[in-house]
Order: structure tokens, then C-alpha cells, then sequence
């Protein structure tokens, strides 16, 4: 793709709810965006996976980071991926990794397939189907077998009510390895009642479990991303808090007593009761 093309020439889809995802030339100075309706979904550079733009994506990333020994493979399953920021750097930083993708939409993957494509011969197989769904199609031999499982799966803005459920972290929680790490990508503002009730439920399925963000959106004090990094072990958390605090985008690890506060009096998500993420407000994404 010729770099400097206007939004207008983007290429386009229109996806099975009526929305438009499109690939447009990143505002932010260097890659490429994946944006539906208005809503940023991912960020890609081609000319280097391992620049992560967006500041949940390099929290993910610094977790990512410590499993295992640098470079080692890893086997990874992918809940929602836009346009496969995380694979791509899972690539970059640890060649030779297995990874499975689950994608609802068809046309969106034909779309970044076309337009951002994944390196050659990465081990990088994605799947059509609802992220719950296609859990049950995974094959066997996953079972237990993750280092990691990353759920970031959102129709628009918001994260559809049967992926933030117990019976959904349980049945994704089915494929850790014994140490593995279970990463969600939670959005919500003021207050913070969704993502506490993350918290909460996720707690009942993995016992240690911590919660990356920026401060004020900690405190419910602006919209934004928290990342839940949570598994059976002990976290690998040595040296995290102080990379979080130096930046680029200062963060704040939240664990131990602290988790358990900030989940306090939150009622576990079920099936027959969960709701989806806040929607943001359109100007959380204006530039």
C-alpha cells in the first residue's frame, strides 16, 4: 500500500453488523490503523511488529514479555485480534511460536490479510467463528497447553456480554498450561462497575490476578483500558511495576490486597445475567 493515501481511498469492508472497517494511514506518525466506524481498533507497523502504539497493547506486551525465557516460543491463543497487532510481535520477539486466531468477521480478516499481511512462514492460523465458539473447535491437544490466551474481542466499541461471563474465563481458562497467563483487554469509564465485575469473576476461576492502567482511569476518573493479566501460578511480576511507572505512558500495577479491594462487593458476570462493555462516548476517540 502506497503510504500517505487519504481515508477516503481506504480500503473497506462493510462487516456482518452494518459497520465499516477500514485501513487507514495512522494519524499517530508511522503504520497503519484498522478502524470500524470511527472506533481505532488496532495498530500496525509492517516495517516493525514490535512498535505497539497503543498504550493496553504495550501493557500486554510487557506481561508477554516475561513468560518464559526471552525468545522462546510460546503458544498462544488469540480471542479477537483486529488486525493481529499482538501475533505479529508475539512473531517478532519469539520466532517459532504456535498461534491460533479466532475471528467473527470473514471480511474483516480478507481485509487485513490483503492489506497488512503477516510475515512469511509465521505460524499464525486464524479461525472464523465466535471467539466462545471456536474455543470449542480448537483442537484437543491445546488443552492445557497455552502459555498464553488473550481476550480482546469487540463488536464496535463495546465487548459482547457472553465474553465477559465465569462460564466463558472458565471454559478459555481450559487451555492454560498449568503456568499460563489469561490477558483481557476491559474498556470502561466512570466508576468502574464493569471492569470491578471483571475483576471479580475472573478471580473465581485463576488465583492470582493483577490489573495494568493508567492511574485516572484506575480511579474511574477518565474512560479508558485496563489490562487483567491473571493465572493458576504466581504471576511473573518482578520488575513490571517499575517498567509500568517509567513509561512511555505511565501505568500502575494493581495485586494483591489491592485487586482485592478494588473488586470488593463487585457480583461475578454469569450467563444469565452479564452485560456488555460501557460504550465510550465519541470523543474518547477524537485526535
Amino acid at each position: 500500500m502506497a503510504r500517505g493515501r487519504d481515508e477516503a481511498s481506504a480500503p473497506a469492508v462493510r462487516l456482518s453488523d452494518g459497520t465499516l472497517a477500514r485501513v487507514v494511514t495512522s494519524a499517530y506518525g508511522g503504520g497503519w490503523e484498522l478502524d470500524v466506524d470511527g472506533t481505532p481498533q488496532s495498530h500496525v507497523d509492517l516495517d516493525d511488529p514490535t512498535h505497539l502504539h497503543f498504550e493496553y497493547i504495550a501493557r500486554m506486551g510487557a506481561v508477554i514479555d516475561r513468560l518464559r525465557m526471552p525468545r522462546q516460543p510460546l503458544t498462544a491463543i488469540h480471542l479477537g485480534a483486529g488486525a493481529l497487532t499482538i501475533p505479529r510481535y508475539i512473531e517478532s520477539t519469539r520466532p517459532g511460536s504456535r498461534q491460533q486466531v479466532i475471528e467473527l468477521e470473514p471480511a474483516l480478516w480478507d481485509l487485513v490479510r490483503e492489506h497488512l499481511p503477516l510475515p512469511r512462514g509465521a505460524s499464525i492460523r486464524v479461525r472464523i467463528g465466535d471467539a466462545r465458539e471456536g474455543l470449542g473447535r480448537l483442537p484437543a491437544g491445546l488443552v492445557g497447553a497455552a502459555d498464553l490466551v488473550v481476550s480482546d474481542v469487540y463488536s464496535g466499541a463495546q465487548t459482547p456480554a457472553h465474553l465477559t461471563t465465569v462460564e466463558f474465563y472458565a471454559e478459555a481458562a481450559r487451555f492454560l498450561a498449568p503456568d499460563g497467563v489469561l490477558l483481557v483487554n476491559v474498556a470502561d469509564g466512570a466508576g468502574l462497575a464493569f471492569a470491578r465485575r471483571q475483576v471479580a469473576t475472573i478471580a473465581t476461576v485463576l488465583d492470582h490476578l493483577i490489573v495494568l492502567a493508567e492511574v485516572q482511569t484506575l480511579k474511574g476518573r477518565r474512560f479508558g483500558n485496563l489490562v487483567i493479566a491473571a493465572s493458576r501460578a504466581p504471576l511473573p511480576t518482578q520488575w513490571l511495576p517499575r517498567l509500568m511507572a517509567a513509561g512511555p505512558h505511565p501505568a500502575k500495577v494493581t495485586q494483591g490486597d489491592e485487586v482485592v479491594e478494588f473488586a470488593r462487593g463487585a457480583r461475578i458476570a454469569t450467563d444469565a445475567d452479564a452485560t456488555a462493555s460501557p460504550k465510550p462516548s465519541a470523543s474518547v476517540f477524537d485526535r
